[in-house]
This record gives structure tokens, sequence and C-alpha cells, in this order.
């Protein structure tokens, strides 16, 4: 029996709920469908910094009120920015399922957003930006992207840079609010044991009287042409993020991507982790993995080695992709790595906060809930043959762009390097 159900609340939220009868916990989430991408240049790091905001405080609660209030029923509460969407969340017992739709309500919808709060979030946040510029590891991604996209917002830090995040005043947070945080751009998501009459009583009580008028928004598709950006700093390994153009979240052939992502790089059993790592003891840490967005992506390759490899591991990777556009994948590794993809799916899906995700990402981009059944009938469906072809359009020598961080120089890198 379909345990998913969906309602639209009179000012337009949609809430999407699947009941999980045997956990003892709910899973809720009010996503809104803004993020990163829909900030303007001066705007950079608003979205993320709002999320911030909605924790210091409401009408009834200080910042730590907030805090012992979530603590003292045994829950989670907690929020995430992406460059498509904001989410808030809770997690508790099914016994307080009332607390935490109120604790979540409140500080959606009454967070004060003060000015002296402001102010001394401002330095936590760029303390953020400085603590991410010293992790070579995860700031390479955020110059990879925007190495990609150099002037469009989908290439810009979701943190925002130093600039802007100080020039934040509150009169900014509360105009980015109401061009977006509107109730046809939001979707809750709830997941567990619930009574659903309950539950929708309670949202409609509480977030159901959110009124702003809806406004017109225009996205542009960025293009992707291969590019390679280098920036020297004294470290102990280059790090590098190598990437080629990737599907949109709902392209008809995303099934053959996250299968050909899972051969090439996503696990210790794959090609690049074997033949890097394990055959040539090159690096610590090698990946690939895939960023979809609605309406493009980009497929990355990250990995990081000493500067008297950097070269070698370059090829490797680069060898990786000739061999997938220009030899069949036998079908024992295409049957693991589909059998892979289920198995991985099945367990993501235990826990009840990743059931609320899924059907959330599922109503933001298809309008639509998509069963496991849907989902394991087009993994499926999968050929070598469409892998293949697939590889094939990717990897463009006119797509491919490199990034690296580390003592390296950009006129060390000959271009020929990037041919597949």
């Amino acid at each position: 029996m379909n345990k998913f159900k969906k309602v639209v609340l009179d000012n337009g939220i949609r809430i999407v709920t699947e009941r999980i009868p045997y956990v003892k916990s709910v899973s809720l989430g009010v996503w809104v469908n803004a993020g990163s991408r829909n900030e303007s240049e001066k705007e950079s790091g608003i979205s993320h910094f709002i999320e911030h905001m909605f924790f210091k405080g409401t009408k009834r609660r200080s910042a730590k009120d907030i805090a012992i209030a979530m603590d003292s029923i045994g829950g989670e509460l907690n929020a995430f920015t992406s460059r498509e969407s904001t989410t808030y969340y809770s997690k508790v017992l099914d016994t307080h399922v009332k607390e935490g739709v109120e604790l979540l309500s409140d500080i959606f919808l009454n967070s004060l957003i003060d000015d002296k709060e402001i102010e001394k979030e401002k330095q936590v946040i760029l303390e953020e930006l400085k603590m991410v510029e010293d992790t070579p590891d995860d700031y390479i991604h955020d110059l990879y992207t925007h190495t990609v996209w150099p002037k469009h917002p989908l290439g810009r830090s979701i943190l925002g840079n130093l600039e802007t995040v100080a020039w934040f005043k509150r009169k900014n947070f509360i105009n980015y609010l109401d061009k977006n945080y509107y109730p046809k751009n939001i979707v809750i998501s709830a997941a567990g044991n619930f009574e659903l009459k309950r539950l929708i009583r309670l949202l409609d009580k509480s977030l159901g009287r959110l009124e702003r008028a809806e406004t017109a928004r225009h996205q542009i598709t960025p293009e992707i042409k291969g590019r390679i950006s280098v920036k020297k700093k004294r470290l102990e390994q280059i790090h590098i993020c190598l990437g080629t153009k990737g599907l949109s979240h709902v392209h008809k052939d995303r099934y053959a991507l996250y299968a050909l992502n899972t051969m090439l790089g996503s696990s210790m059993s794959s090609r690049l982790f074997q033949e890097i790592r394990e055959k040539r003891g090159l690096v610590y840490a090698i990946y690939s993995y895939i960023s979809a967005f609605r309406d493009t992506g980009l497929f990355t390759v990250y990995a990081g080695t000493s500067q008297s490899s950097v070269f070698e591991v370059i090829h490797l990777i680069m060898q990786e992709f000739k061999n997938l556009k220009e030899k069949r994948i036998a079908p024992s590794e295409l049957n693991k790595g589909l059998e892979q993809m289920k198995g991985n799916l099945m367990l993501s899906l235990e826990s009840t906060s990743s059931r609320m995700s899924k059907n959330a990402k599922d109503e933001l981009y298809f309008n639509r809930y998509i069963t496991l059944e849907e989902i394991i009938k087009n993994i499926n469906m999968v050929t070598a043959k469409q892998i293949q072809r697939l590889a094939n359009e990717l990897f463009d020598m006119n797509l491919i762009t490199l990034t690296a961080i580390g003592d390296i120089s950009k006129k060390d890198i000959d271009e020929d390097l990037l041919r597949c």
C-alpha cells in the first residue's frame, strides 16, 4: 500500500508525506525553492546567512531557548543551504510531533533578524569562510565551480565572500525573503510515524498562515567551456578537480550517468580508486561525483596527490575517460555497478531523514512522487551502449575543466594532458 500523500494548503504550500508506521521518529523539512543561484552578485551568500539568522531568536524564544527546547525532547533542529534550495528541518520522536512542528514553524515564521544578531553572525560566517579556505580539499570544489561558471550564480560560493557578507543589512534579508519565501515556492516534507490528519492540522494552523505574493523569477542556463585554473598556495599536496558537463536533475539519461559515476569513481571498487590508489599508490583520496541542477549539471573527479605525481594522476584520470569512450563496459562490471546502485539506494532510504529529503526533491524537481519500483526499473534499463554514448558526449576536450590548488603554476600544465 502506498503510504505517500500530497496536500496543498489554501495559501499554496505543498505538503508531501510518507507514513512509515514501524519507526519511532518523524523527520519534517521545510524546503524553500531558492538558494545561492537566486542571488544577485551583490547578494552572494544571503541565502546561507538567512539560514543562520533563523536560529538567532524569534518573538517568543531566544537562540538559547530554541536550542534548549529541541534538546529537551531529544530531537534535532538544523538547516542547510544549497545552490537551488534552502532547507529547515527537525527530527523528533513520534510522541513529540506537535513540539517539532511548533518549533520549526516558530523559527520559520517569527525570526526577528535582529540588527545586533546580524553583526555578531557576520563574524561567525567570516570565520566559516576562512575555515573553508584553510581546508584545500573543501575549497577546491568552490574554486572548480567558479572556474566552470565564472560569471554565473551557480559558480559562486554558497557562503558568499568577505565583501558581500560584510555588506548585508536587515533590509537586504527582508527583501530577499519577500522575493523568495512565498507559499507557492515552499514544500513541506514529512516522513515517519505520524497521524496524517493531525499533522496537516498542525501545519495548516502555523505555516498555513504565511502570506507573501508570488514573484516572477528568470533563470539563465549557463554554458560550459573547458578551462584551466590554478591557485598557487604552499601546501603539502596538489588538490585537483577535473571534470566536464553533467546532466540536469531531470534529464532522461540521468540513470546512465549515475551508473557511469558508480563505475568510474564513487566507491572503493571503482576504476579510479583501484587504478590510481590501490594499484599505483599515487593518492590517498580520489573519487568522482555528480552535481545536478534544474537545467544543467557537472561531472567531477577530485584527487589529492604530491607535486611529483600530479601530472601522472591527471593523465590516468583522462585515460579512464578515454577507456569509457572507446571500450564497451563488460557485462559483469555493468551488473555489479547496477546492483551497487540499487543497494546504496535501499540502504540510504532506511532513515526517515533520507525519505523526507527524497520526497521533497521529487516534488521540487518533478512535481510528483517517484516510487522505489520506478527507480529500480530505470536502473535496470541502463545499458553498456547507453553509458558509452554518454561518455562520448560528456568527455569532450572542449568541455574538460581542470582546477588545481597547491604549489604549482598554470604554466606548468600542458593542455595536451586534457585530451581524451
